[in-house]
C-alpha cells in the first residue's frame, strides 16, 4: 500500500479513481467512454451541470456569482485576473506570501500598476504577511490562501473594501469559507478537487466589464460565462473526475466535516514534529499550513536515510520542493489519517534508531 503525500497532482479518493476508471471504458452504461463522448451531448452536459451545482452547494455560493471550469491552470488565472479586472490606468494590490503569489503579481504588471502591500520574501516566505493597509483606490486585492512550497496558510482572510481575489489552488474545499467575502476565487483542480487539466473559477458577476481594453474571447470571463464553460471544447475527463470528487465530499459530510478531519491530521503531524528531537518545523507556528506540512531534520545527514525509510514504509511524495529542501507532507482531503499515523510512526522509529 502506498501513502501518497505528494504535493500535486495530489491524492484522490480510491472510490473516485475506481469510478473514473470504469467511465474511461463505459460511462454509465451508454457504451461510450467519457474520453470520447461529445461535450455537447446530454451525458456530458449532465456532468458539467452536476459539477457546477455541487460547487455551489458545497461552498454555499451566493446568487450573483458564476462558476466556471476552465483550462490553463492557476498560472493562466495569474494573467486572466488582471486582464479582466485591472484598468490600464489603474492599479492592483498584491500580497506576496510565496512563489505563486510572486508569479501572479509579475503577470499583473503587464496590464497596469501593481502595489505590493506586504511581502514575506525577507525570511524565505516562512510567515504570512499581516497588518497591511488595503488601498481603496486599487481595482482589487489579490491574495494566496495557502503556500504549497513553504507550508504557510492564511487562517483569517482580511476584510477588504475592494474586490478580493484569492488563489485557493492548494486548499480549495478543505475548509469553510464565506464566498461572499470574495470577488473571485480560482483554483487548479489537482490538489483537492480532481486531476490536472481544469481550473475552477467562482466570480462575482458585477465586478466584470469595467476595463477599457479588448479581451480575447478565450481570456474573457464574460465570454466563458455566456458559453457555460464550453466556449471551446472543455477538459471533459478532468471535469468528470472533479464532479466525482465533489460527490465524494458531499457524501462524507461536506466541507465542514472534511475541515475537522484535516484539522486532526495536521494537529497530529505537527505535534510529532515539535516533539521529535530529530525534526523541526519550517515556518512560524501560527501560520502553519493544514494542507502542506513542511519540516526539516536537525542533522542534514539524516535526510537521505529518512527518505529511504519512508520509501520502505510505502510513504511517497514527502521530499521537499527543490527550492526549499527538507520534507513536505501534503495532507489533502483524500489522504486518510491512517496514512498520517504511518508517517508519524516512521518518524518515531527513525528517532529511536538515530537519536
Amino acid at each position: 500500500m502506498k501513502h501518497n503525500f505528494g504535493a500535486g497532482p495530489g491524492i484522490l479518493p480510491h472510490e473516485v479513481l475506481k469510478q473514473a476508471a470504469e467511465a474511461v471504458v463505459d460511462l454509465n452504461g451508454i457504451g461510450l467512454s467519457i474520453l470520447e463522448i461529445s461535450h455537447r451531448s446530454a451525458e456530458f452536459e449532465a456532468v458539467l451541470d452536476e459539477a457546477i451545482s455541487l460547487v455551489k452547494e458545497l461552498f454555499n455560493v451566493p446568487e450573483g456569482y458564476s462558476v466556471l471550469f476552465l483550462q490553463g491552470g492557476a498560472s493562466t488565472q495569474f494573467a486572466m485576473v488582471p486582464y479582466n479586472l485591472l484598468p490600464s490606468t489603474g492599479k492592483a494590490a498584491y500580497v506576496e506570501s510565496g512563489v505563486w503569489a510572486n508569479k501572479a503579481l509579475k503577470e499583473a504588471k503587464y496590464f497596469g500598476d501593481v502595489e505590493v502591500l506586504a511581502t514575506a520574501k525577507e525570511d524565505n516566505f516562512r510567515h504570512i504577511p499581516k497588518d497591511f493597509v488595503i488601498p481603496t483606490d486599487a481595482a482589487y486585492l489579490h491574495i494566496t490562501s495557502n503556500n504549497t512550497i513553504y507550508g504557510t496558510q492564511l487562517h483569517e482572510f482580511p476584510k477588504s473594501p475592494i474586490p478580493m481575489i484569492c488563489d485557493m489552488s492548494s486548499d480549495i474545499f478543505s475548509r469553510v469559507v464565506n464566498v461572499a467575502d470574495f470577488g473571485l476565487i480560482y483554483a487548479g483542480a489537482q490538489k483537492n478537487m480532481g486531476p490536472a487539466g481544469t481550473t475552477l473559477v467562482i466570480v462575482k458577476d458585477d465586478i466584470l466589464g469595467k476595463v477599457d481594453r479588448k479581451i480575447p474571447s478565450m481570456f474573457n470571463y464574460q465570454t466563458q460565462i455566456e458559453g457555460g464553460s464550453m466556449y471551446n471544447t472543455p477538459p471533459c475527463f478532468a471535469i468528470y473526475v472533479s464532479m466525482l470528487t465533489l460527490r465524494w465530499l458531499k457524501a462524507n459530510g461536506g466541507v465542514a466535516a472534511i475541515e475537522k478531519a484535516n484539522d486532526a491530521k495536521a494537529a497530529a503531524l505537527y505535534e510529532e514534529i515539535d516533539r521529535n528531537p530529530l525534526f523541526k518545523g519550517v515556518c512560524v507556528p501560527e501560520d502553519r499550513s493544514k494542507m502542506n506540512v513542511c519540516f526539516l531534520v536537525e542533522n542534514p545527514e539524516h535526510e537521505k536515510p529518512f527518505l529511504k525509510l519512508a520509501e520502505e514504509r510505502g510513504i511517497v511524495g514527502i521530499k521537499g520542493h527543490r527550492s526549499a529542501g527538507g520534507f513536505r507532507a501534503s495532507i489533502y482531503n483524500a489522504l486518510p489519517i491512517t496514512s498520517v499515523h504511518v508517517l508519524i510512526e516512521a518518524m518515531q522509529d527513525f528517532a529511536e534508531k538515530n537519536a
